[in-house]
């Protein structure tokens, strides 16, 4: 975690809790996810780091597909799209005949960038009634949520943060967060132990998978199980390309890592990006020697491509991030 600065003094800065603190500075007017630069200018995803993850999308969507019978229209939403990217790359992943009776939606607060492909749809909210596939890739961790703090007489309480990072606790956990501690997230009673109430990204996901009328939604982030839970939490931020404090005044990203086990609905199943990307063919096998010899170009092509499977794959990192995989009224696709 990156630690922040606590403090009493400067007058004039409102106390509020992390979950509107964050939302107002990701999503309210001039916040982070509405600046033009777009999320690719801050952090790199998934998406991003080789157009095989895209790929590996839209073979996944084509399963789906198979799975509901090949429907006249098959839906693919790309929930906190960025610019465009996943859905974009999807699209020109797929085969023919399946890209004919695909309807995209990428869904963003954003303004739509100039020159995305006209065949993608643009809504703030998911479209209702979907057939196909949700695809949520790093939406979750970027729900705002109340953080909560032990303090030193042994209580959960819910730390105030004003817009220069600047932190203090507030009063203690109640309610329904309470509750979401207790079963997700409990807390000892040391001092400076710290959680991310996770119940907002419950509720978010609950209602994401409830506009599916039968398909798959898959949530892929950052995430952590009950048996591996951070002591301290994860809220930080990015600035241009680096970790950073997270301070909620619209500068940076700010993000938490998600509790996916919570968020999960009957039938639900937790899998490693590793482990879903193998099944849907992403490897990071190395081609073989006798390519190099019978057509280098090919060889190098192959090579290059391995190696960004081996990034999408790779313990430690991207390949350490969690998908959740939840089918509605299908079998599970992998």
């Amino acid at each position: 975690m990156t630690a922040v600065t606590r403090g009493e003094g400067q007058q004039g800065h409102e106390w509020r809790g992390w979950r509107a603190a964050a939302r107002e500075a990701l999503y309210g007017p001039g916040g982070f996810y509405r600046r033009t630069e777009g999320p690719a200018g801050h952090f790199r995803t998934s998406v991003h780091a080789s157009p095989l993850f895209a790929g590996a999308v839209a073979e996944l969507l084509c399963r789906v597909d198979e799975a509901l019978g090949r429907p006249a229209t098959l839906d693919f939403v790309d929930m906190a799209a960025g610019r465009g990217e996943l859905a974009g790359g999807v699209l020109a992943a797929l085969p023919a005949d399946v890209a004919a009776r695909t309807r995209a939606y990428a869904v963003e607060v954003a303004e739509r960038p100039e020159g995305l492909d006209h065949r993608i749809e643009w809504p703030a909210e998911p479209p209702q009634g979907v057939t196909g596939l949700l695809f949520a890739n790093e939406w979750l961790d970027n729900v705002p949520v109340e953080v909560a703090e032990v303090d030193a007489a042994g209580v959960a309480r819910r730390v105030l943060v004003r817009e220069d990072g600047t932190e203090r606790l507030g009063e203690p956990v109640d309610g329904a967060q309470a509750g979401w501690l207790a079963r997700w997230w409990p807390l000892s009673g040391e001092a400076g132990l710290r959680a991310e109430i996770g119940l907002p990204r419950d509720e978010a996901w609950a209602s994401a998978v409830a506009t599916l009328d039968r398909g798959l939604a898959v949530a892929v982030d950052y995430a952590h199980t009950a048996d591996t839970r951070p002591p301290f939490g994860t809220l930080t931020g990015f600035r241009e390309g680096r970790e950073s404090a997270a301070v909620p005044d619209g500068s940076c990203d700010i993000t938490a890592h998600v509790a996916l086990d919570a968020c999960a609905l009957p039938g639900g199943r937790l899998l490693p990006q590793r482990e879903a990307l193998r099944a849907l063919g992403v490897t990071g096998a190395r081609p073989p020697l006798t390519l190099a010899s019978a057509d280098p170009a090919a060889y190098v092509r192959a090579l290059a491509s391995a190696g960004e499977a081996a990034e999408l794959t790779a313990a430690g990192g991207l390949g350490d991030f969690g998908w959740l995989v939840q089918p509605v009224g299908i079998g599970e696709p992998f």
